[in-house]
C-alpha cells in the first residue's frame, strides 16, 4: 500500500465553496486517496513525506473545457505534450467538450459513436503525467437515435456535447439532448457565437429550451451571450454556468458578480476552452482564477472552488476537494518571487499567478518546480529526495 504524507501546511484550501479554508496542517494519502486530514498527524510510516514549509496546499484544478482528441497532441495547434504541460499549470483533471478537432471528424451515427468510444477508452488507459482526462464526449448529431445514446453509455461514455452537429436550427436537437440525458450522459451545450466552421450561434433562448446540464462558456467561446441572455441564465435557469479563459473577460466579471449577488455561485464553473484558436494555455485556469479574485472581490478560496469542487460536482467526479476518500490530486504552492503577497492566496487576490512547488496526482509526486508558473518563494521539500524532478524552472 503506497502512502504519502504532507506536513507543515500553512494554509489548506478545501476546494469546497462553503468550507473555504480547513484548519489542519497535515494530510495522509493511501493508494491514491486522501485518508486523513488533521493537525500534527503521525506521518512516520509514509513512504514519501512532502514538507510544505508553511505554504499553501489545495486540490488540483479541474479544466472543465479542454479540447483533447487522442494522445497528448492537439491538431488545432499542432502541439505535442500540451496535457503534460497543463499539469505544470496546476491542472490535474480535464473534461472534454467533444473531440471536435479530430481531422475529418465524422458525422454519421457509426462514426460519431466510434470516435467517442475510442477517445474514452484511450484516455482511460493514458494519463499524461498522471492527469485524468475525462474524454469521449459524443458530439450530438441528427443521425443519433435514442438507442445510439444507450449504446455509447453501455461502452462507458458519459459525456455529450451539443452545438457542433448538422442541425438546421439549434432548437432541433432537443430530442437528442433528452435521449442523451435519459441514457445518463452529462450534456454540455455550446453557447454564444459560432466558433468553428459549420457551427451556429446558440442563444439564451435556445439554452433555456434545450436545458443541458452545463451551459458552456457563457462568457464567450469566444463570443459571449447578450447581457439579457446572461441574466436569464443566471437568474432563471438551474444549469451549471461555465466561464472560460478563451472568452470575454468583461463578461466573466459580470457573470461572477451577478452570481454572487443572486446566490448562484454554486452553479458557476471554470474552464480554459483551450487548445483552440486562442492557443495552448497551461496556465489558463489559474490565470482565470487570479483575474476573477483580483477584479471582483470574491475571495481566493471561493474563486478556486469554482475550478475545484464546483467542477467536480457539475460532472460528478470524486476530485477537486480535500476530504477523506477523495482523490489525492494536490498542489503545493506559494506566492511567487517578487509578489507583495506573503502566501499563495494573497498573491491570487492581487492577480499574481502563484508559484507551484509540487504537483501530486493519485498520491504520487509528479513534479517539483513547475516549468510554467513563476518560482515559488518557499519550495516544498520531499523525503526521500527526488532530484530528478527539480529541474522545472
Amino acid at each position: 500500500m503506497a502512502t504519502l504524507g504532507i506536513k507543515n501546511i500553512g494554509i489548506l484550501v478545501s476546494g469546497d465553496l462553503e468550507k473555504g479554508i480547513i484548519e489542519a496542517d497535515s494530510i495522509l494519502c493511501e493508494d491514491g486517496l486522501i485518508t486523513r486530514v488533521g493537525n500534527s498527524l503521525d506521518l512516520g510510516p509514509a513512504d514519501v513525506v512532502v514538507d510544505a514549509k508553511g505554504t499553501t496546499v489545495m486540490p488540483g484544478l479541474i479544466d472543465s473545457h479542454c479540447h483533447v482528441v487522442i494522445g497528448d497532441f492537439t491538431p488545432r495547434q499542432k502541439t505535442v505534450d500540451f496535457l503534460e504541460s497543463y499539469v505544470h499549470g496546476g491542472i490535474t483533471s480535464v473534461i472534454s467538450p467533444g473531440e471536435i478537432h479530430a481531422p475529418g471528424r465524422p458525422s454519421s451515427a457509426s462514426g460519431v459513436k466510434a470516435l467517442a468510444v475510442a477517445a474514452h477508452e484511450c484516455f482511460t488507459n493514458f494519463h499524461p503525467l498522471g492527469m485524468k482526462c475525462h474524454a469521449g464526449s459524443v458530439v450530438i448529431e441528427p443521425t443519433l437515435s435514442r438507442e445510439d445514446f444507450l449504446e455509447v453509455a453501455g461502452n462507458g461514455v458519459w459525456l455529450a456535447k451539443y452545438g457542433f452537429g448538422a442541425f438546421a436550427d439549434p432548437s432541433d436537437g432537443e430530442p437528442q439532448i433528452r435521449w442523451a440525458q435519459e441514457a445518463g450522459l452529462n450534456v454540455m451545450c455550446h453557447s454564444g457565437g459560432a466558433s468553428i466552421p459549420g457551427s451556429k450561434p446558440i442563444t439564451a433562448d435556445h439554452l433555456m429550451m434545450l436545458a443541458p446540464d452545463v451551459a458552456g462558456h457563457i462568457n464567450g467561446g469566444p463570443t459571449a451571450l447578450t447581457d439579457e441572455g446572461v441574466r436569464r441564465l443566471v437568474m432563471e435557469s438551474s444549469m451549471y454556468l461555465q466561464v472560460v479563459q478563451a472568452g470575454n473577460l468583461k463578461k466573466t466579471f459580470e457573470i461572477v458578480n451577478m452570481a454572487a449577488e443572486s446566490g448562484a455561485l454554486p452553479r458557476v464553473i471554470i474552464g480554459s476552452d483551450t487548445p483552440t484558436g486562442t492557443g495552448v494555455m497551461p496556465l489558463g485556469v489559474i490565470k482565470t482564477v487570479c483575474e476573477i479574485a483580483s477584479m471582483t472581490g470574491l475571495s481566493p478560496e471561493k474563486t478556486l472552488a469554482l475550478a475545484q469542487g464546483n467542477n467536480a460536482r457539475a460532472f460528478k467526479i470524486n476530485q477537486g476537494v480535500i476530504e477523506e476518500g477523495a482523490m489525492a490530486d494536490l498542489i503545493v504552492l506559494d506566492a511567487p518571487w517578487g509578489s507583495v503577497g506573503v502566501n499563495a492566496l494573497e498573491a491570487i487576490a492581487r492577480g499574481d499567478i502563484p508559484g507551484i512547488s509540487a504537483m501530486i496526482l493519485d498520491g504520487v509526486v509528479r513534479t517539483l518546480r513547475s516549468r510554467n508558473t513563476p518560482a515559488a518563494t518557499r519550495m516544498a521539500q520531499v523525503e526521500p529526495p527526488m532530484e530528478w524532478l527539480k529541474d522545472g524552472h
